[in-house]
């Protein structure tokens, strides 16, 4: 196994271009960390240059890696499913022993992954199933219309954590708070504000650079302010060279249906979802 140095990551994240979908999470993390992003991360490859497995795990020698939730990610090649087995399995690559999440599991790896955590008798948990979407094509977006809207739109500061945190499904405790910190300080975050410069509406990038943490004040739904923060957020995205991509979960269905209508597509085959272990 081999840790990337940053030139490394750099080199890693053109080649896993080549292996989009599947590689779409690994692919957002490593283009945050080309770009120099916080992590509380290292990457590790089964060989260098041809790799066919990237493993994102904690860094133990980052002082941070405390304040947020311990999350693992895979991806490897057609050709690469026993070489991560054998990582993962025989060669230390996942600490067994500690308590994490692997986020973002490609749904063909899952049956190795929960095999390799029963033979080391670490207990398993199921979180949600998601699906992939993409923009492929800035210009598939709506044009939008209404400039009052528009001009409302602004950026989260560090004064709205509290608010973005208490509103998010996985947030609401001190984690989710570091997360929506390290997400508003680092990576670009749009939100519509109403007549006292309040947000009322807001969509964040997360660290692996998918869109996420949409949300809108229930008194404020039903007048296009997510179409519009999804709109405005992708093309900037697009312009700044970021990936433009989304993970919905299966059974939201309502948020499918917007994702369409503004020229995203599924990738029907591909699912992914989250595990924990050692809960």
């Amino acid at each position: 196994m081999k840790v990337l140095d940053l030139e490394e990551i750099q080199t890693a994240e053109q080649i896993l271009r080549r292996h989009l979908p599947k590689s779409s999470k690994v692919h957002g993390y490593l283009i945050g960390l080309s770009r120099n992003k916080p992590s509380t991360y290292e990457v590790v490859v089964d060989a260098w240059p041809d790799f066919t497995c990237v493993i994102l795990r904690p860094d133990q020698q980052n002082p941070n890696v405390s304040y947020y939730q311990r999350k693992v990610t895979l991806f490897c090649t057609e050709t690469g499913l026993q070489v991560l087995k054998r990582m993962i399995a025989e060669e230390e690559a996942i600490d067994w022993s500690a308590h994490f999440m692997i986020g973002g599991l490609d749904m063909s790896l899952a049956p190795m992954v929960k095999e390799v955590a029963a033979s080391k008798g670490v207990n398993v948990r199921y979180y949600t199933l998601v699906q992939l979407v993409v923009l492929s094509d800035p210009r598939d977006l709506p044009q939008l219309t209404d400039n009052r809207l528009e001009s409302r739109i602004s950026s989260l500061t560090e004064s709205h954590i509290d608010l973005v945190n208490k509103t998010w499904k996985f947030g609401g405790d001190e984690k989710g708070y570091n997360i929506v910190k390290n997400l508003i300080r680092n990576f670009p975050s749009y939100c519509i504000v109403d007549d006292s410069n309040q947000p009322v509406s807001w969509m964040l990038l997360y660290d692996y650079c998918a869109l996420g943490l949409l949300y809108t004040m229930p008194e404020h739904r039903g007048k296009g302010y997510a179409k519009t923060l999804i709109t405005h957020m992708s093309k900037q995205l697009h312009a700044q060279g970021y990936p433009v991509y989304c993970f919905i979960e299966e059974d939201n269905a309502a948020s499918l249906r917007l994702f369409r209508s503004l020229g995203f597509t599924e990738h029907p085959s591909y699912r992914v979802a989250w595990f924990e272990f050692n809960y």
